[in-house]
């Protein structure tokens, strides 16, 4: 009986700290696990957009903002690579254990929603930093592209790994099937990802698409990530920071609420 007491407190009250590192485990084990196509598969992505961006429009386009086109392009491409495998990584983890029907091994431990939000989202975010490490690395090898900003870089790679991990988990508890996840990857996530200053600066749109790209919050994550890697940047990377951090929080509530509730998690 004192057992089950002690587990309820640390359910619903202090902080199970080995619980919630257990399953930041085997978040994190889950795809370091396939890593050729967790961490490598994303560099070669990464490589091939820059390789023909550079073939196919390199050569006879001018600086943009005061650097090369190449130079500007390597940090939308290293945060679009990092968003859409924080997505995944979260959304993949939840649907595929809802489809095999073995989402309740998450749900019955005594752990309270915020711990298996914290989970999950520590899972998307280290995947998110070691493929920005990776890519970064990559950059300043061949491109001799170094941070000039290293903590503002980080911070903007961790908050896309936890707004986009959030946003993953938000939609993996929604969709009940590979295809709803399909379409929500195609029509909401890339969409994000591609219309937000990955490949061009937002200054050059016409001023409704201009105001529409200041409303997506993955603007300020490749406009902020831009600044710490290259210097330049379309907006204050401070005014990115409260808006990454207020859109995480919006919707690392709602997926919070979905546990808290067992929305779509529960028979």
């Amino acid at each position: 009986m004192q057992n089950l007491m002690d587990q309820g407190a640390r359910r619903f009250g202090a902080v199970n700290w080995m619980g919630l590192y257990t399953l930041a485990q085997r978040e994190t084990l889950r795809f370091m696990a396939v890593w050729t196509q967790t961490l490598l598969a994303p560099l070669a992505t990464a490589g091939l957009f820059l390789l023909i961006f550079n073939i196919a429009i390199g050569p006879s386009r001018s600086d943009v903002m005061g650097v090369s086109f190449l130079t500007f392009l390597a940090p939308g491409i290293m945060m679009m690579t990092v968003i859409q495998n924080a997505f995944a990584n979260t959304s993949s983890s939840i649907i595929i254990a809802k489809v095999q029907g073995n989402i309740v091994d998450t749900l019955m431990p005594p752990l309270s929603a915020l711990e298996i939000l914290l989970g999950y989202l520590a899972g998307g975010v280290t995947r998110g930093v070691l493929i920005a490490f990776v890519v970064a690395t990559a950059l300043a090898i061949v491109l001799g592209i170094v941070p000039q900003n290293p903590l503002i870089a980080l911070i903007f790679v961790i908050l896309g790994g936890a707004f986009m991990g959030a946003l993953g988990l938000f939609a993996g508890i929604y969709a009940n099937k590979f295809d709803q996840m399909a379409a929500i990857t195609n029509f909401i996530v890339t969409p994000l990802a591609f219309l937000s200053g990955t490949f061009y600066s937002v200054e050059a749109l016409p001023p409704a698409l201009n105001y529409l790209s200041h409303v997506n919050p993955v603007f300020y994550l490749i406009d902020g990530l831009r600044y710490g890697m290259i210097g330049v940047s379309d907006s204050s990377p401070w005014l990115g920071m409260v808006v990454c951090s207020g859109a995480t929080l919006l919707v690392g509530t709602g997926a919070w609420q979905m546990l808290r509730t067992g929305y779509r998690l529960k028979a």
